[in-house]
């Protein structure tokens, strides 16, 4: 069984991803997307300080994200290509870091405690098979690092997943 050392949510703000991503790789032994997307998220609200949500939506219908598996508080679904942060990140296909999300003009407020949020979008052969969001009820929790570390993570997450 594979043993995580638990983090304080005071911890230092340095998270080894290098270590995480090793960790999620021994995690995804098989390769089925649902039992490995629930995986992820928990291993995510585990390891990383200072999140209140963790999840992925998934591209199953043109321009619309449905809600994946997560973890926290219940989320909106479906959310448009047009609106938020997780719906820009479908659109361009590029990760959306945003320090405040309340000065997001079109921003979809699950949870009114979200105060920064960072969307990964998956995509596979050309086309976007979804997204990993992470929110966090610190403002500015997400730094430079944290952006290249989480996409490390979901290039583990798509090495060990069929997404077919």
């Amino acid at each position: 069984m594979l043993q995580l050392e638990h983090r304080s949510p005071h911890a230092s703000p340095s998270t080894d991803y290098t270590l995480l991503s090793q960790q999620l790789e021994a995690l995804l032994e098989d390769r089925d997307w649902l039992a490995n997307s629930a995986q992820t998220c928990a291993f995510i609200m585990e390891a990383i300080p200072e999140l209140n949500w963790a999840g992925f939506y998934l591209q199953r219908r043109d321009h619309v994200l449905t809600l994946g598996p997560f973890q926290g508080k219940p989320a909106c679904n479906p959310i448009p290509f047009t609106k938020g942060v997780c719906g820009a990140a479908a659109r361009t296909q590029q990760t959306q870091r945003i320090e405040d999300v309340h000065a997001i003009a079109d921003h979809i407020a699950c949870d009114a405690a979200s105060r920064s949020e960072l969307v990964v979008p998956i995509v596979t052969q050309g086309h976007l098979w979804g997204v990993l969001d992470l929110d966090s009820p610190r403002r500015g929790r997400f730094d430079t690092n944290d952006q290249t570390g989480i996409e490390a993570l979901v290039s583990v997450f798509m090495a060990r997943t069929d997404l077919d």
